[in-house]
């Protein structure tokens, strides 16, 4: 990976130069090779159960519907990460809700790390009794920094994720794998920022994204998947970890040798220094949509040993 781009990159965010500026940087590193990633089609806030037919939907029962009892079982709670949204959990939700468990998928801003977990440690806090938190992809940036923020986590899976440690920004996770393919395939578009230079986020060239994102998946749906993905904002590139959750509680990590996205080797490295129970799948980075069965086995285990 090209040091000298990201190092420039991480001063340039600290001390406010030009977004115009950064993304010409950004652009020029070429190492953004594992920056963040996930998938997904249509925003969801999946719950665990709906309304009875014909019911209607009266003041409290929104939130009686989307926190569980405090008696419950723990809640699954499901965070995606960038090129994605909540859909991309479909199959495990379904697999989950036939198994009784209750179950979540909110939707990750994907603006910065610090701003993602607080959305979702608010979205954990409200949640009476216990929550095992997922995290994919770049869902598991947020997920560890989310945890120390909601006293209700008992446990960490992550699935093809980013696993970060204290202090260390995604650029240092990107330097940690060298057999990435999503770095050439990232693009840049701009967003209103409310200041007075656009801000900027990132999305994979959909020409590219069956290969780099979801290789397993059939063309068809990958191509649904390229022109319905979420950016994920760049402003958080250089941003460090705070506090992180696998520090003091279980984990468990879904990893696979054939994600070209995260990189194989940066992805076990990750999921090892975190001393998490590790399972290995043959898949594309998006484990959850090609091996749901694997995934939500993965985490009824995760969920039997913290129960």
């Amino acid at each position: 990976m090209h040091q000298n781009g990201f190092d420039g990159l991480a001063r340039a965010l600290c001390h406010g130069v030009s977004r115009r500026t950064v993304l010409n940087r950004l652009l020029g590193a070429g190492a953004l090779a594992t920056l963040v990633a996930t998938r997904g089609v249509t925003s969801a806030f999946a719950l665990s159960a709906s309304a009875p037919d014909g019911s209607s939907v009266k003041e409290g029962s929104l939130k009686a519907q989307a926190t569980p009892a405090a008696n419950a079982a723990p809640t699954v709670v499901l965070v995606h990460g960038a090129f994605a949204d909540a859909s991309g959990w479909a199959g495990v939700i379904s697999r989950l809700q036939a198994e009784g468990i209750p179950v979540m998928a909110p939707a990750n801003p994907l603006r910065t790390v610090s701003g993602d977990a607080a959305y979702i440690a608010n979205v954990v806090n409200q949640i009476p009794g216990p929550v095992l938190l997922v995290g994919h992809s770049y869902g598991g940036v947020v997920i560890s920094n989310a945890a120390p923020q909601a006293k209700n986590v008992v446990g960490l899976v992550y699935v093809c994720a980013f696993i970060p440690d204290e202090g260390e920004s995604l650029q240092a996770l990107a330097e940690q794998s060298t057999d990435s393919l999503l770095g050439p395939a990232l693009r840049p578009a701009q967003y209103p920022s409310g200041t007075d230079e656009p801000g900027v986020e990132l999305y994979i060239d959909p020409a590219s994204f069956h290969e780099v994102f979801c290789a397993d998946l059939p063309a068809e749906q990958a191509a649904v998947m390229a022109v319905s993905q979420r950016p994920g904002g760049a402003i958080g590139f250089g941003e460090p970890s705070g506090p992180i959750g696998w520090k003091t509680l279980p984990s468990w990590a879904l990893i696979s040798p054939n994600d070209v996205t995260i990189g194989p080797s940066g992805e076990r490295f990750m999921a090892e220094r975190a001393k998490a129970t590790i399972v290995e799948v043959d898949a594309s980075h998006v484990a959850m949509i090609s091996q749901p069965q694997a995934t939500t086995d993965l985490i009824l285990t995760a969920l039997q040993a913290v129960s």
